[in-house]
């Protein structure tokens, strides 16, 4: 079912790009005719630039993967309420960002901040290539801003992690011993009804040859956050192989894209001026609030761009 969404969405995607490439040669033709078209064509122009656009974004998205859905965890650094402030930050700007996609999102394990902000939070977005888009927040985010929690006003330096994996389902195997996993139960924090917070339904398991953990809380049935705390775990380490996979050749990436994997991939400045640079495609943005509000398609294309060019 899938694979046939995703080549109906294809075909769907050429008859609109024939119809809409007809509609501007009509335009030119009415136009040799005498007839004032420009506004309808500048506007018909636009429109098919952002299609066009669309289309190479999902033209580089061309990995084993990168069609699945994909499971976030965001986790503040260093730096209590500042960071944990932060990590809510990133975390909003991400179900923003699902929410322009027509994404849909599910919260698997909310902790909140003991002041402000959040401990961590995992959730899924749901949707065609979300894995393939998202790989390009993984890693360390940094935020440089006056902070809201010092009296003194002065500026402070935040850091979050991001990770992200694909939600892999039944056609990759995933073999899991019992003797391999610890499984805690505990009462649920933070947001939910009264059931989800009066009874020790959340799960959280741990696989204990990799020290992976994953955990819900967002069900009421102690059963129902089991399987998908399983199939998080299942994700997480699907995707730990893979990076295991990948070290072979990590030095050879590293001196192509002469950048410090150790280190933020992305700042986000407040003050002393506005700007947000990629460290890796040195793509900077001077809309500070319009990123934060979930417009990402510009970073994440200059990424899909920059892993093309690094394959070459």
């Amino acid at each position: 079912m899938r694979e046939r969404k995703r080549l109906e969405s294809l075909l769907s995607l050429e008859g609109d790009l024939a119809r809409r490439t007809d509609d501007i040669a009509t335009y030119f033709d009415l136009a040799g005719e005498g007839e004032n078209v420009a506004a309808d064509l500048e506007r018909d122009l636009e429109s098919l630039r952002e299609l066009v656009d669309r289309v190479e974004t999902e033209s580089l998205l061309s990995g084993p993967n990168d069609g699945l859905n994909a499971i976030m965890t965001i986790h503040p650094g260093a730096g209590g309420t500042e960071s944990q402030d932060w990590a809510e930050m990133l975390l909003r700007m991400y179900l923003r960002w699902a929410e322009r996609q027509g994404f849909k999102t599910e919260m698997y394990d909310y902790q909140p901040g003991e002041e402000a902000g959040i401990k961590s939070a995992t959730f899924s977005v749901i949707g065609q290539y979300a894995f393939g888009y998202l790989t390009s927040e993984i890693g360390v985010h940094r935020l440089v801003r006056i902070s809201p929690f010092d009296q003194a006003k002065r500026r402070h330096t935040s850091f979050a992690s991001v990770y992200v994996s694909p939600e892999i389902d039944d056609s990759i195997e995933v073999n899991i011993k019992p003797d391999d996993i610890r499984i805690d139960t505990y009462r649920s924090s933070g947001k939910g009804g009264q059931h989800v917070n009066t009874t020790d339904s959340a799960v959280r398991i741990t696989h204990i040859p990799t020290g992976l953990v994953a955990a819900c809380q967002n069900e009421r049935s102690q059963h129902k956050n089991k399987d998908k705390a399983m199939s998080m775990l299942r994700s997480k380490i699907y995707e730990f192989e893979l990076e295991k996979k990948r070290e072979v050749t990590k030095k050879i990436e590293d001196s192509k894209l002469d950048i410090d994997f150790g280190s933020q991939i992305r700042s986000y400045v407040l003050q002393p001026y506005r700007m947000i640079k990629d460290h890796r495609t040195k793509l900077e943005i001077g809309d500070v609030d319009r990123v934060l509000d979930g417009d990402l398609m510009p970073l994440m294309q200059a990424y899909l761009r920059m892993r093309r060019g690094e394959k070459k």
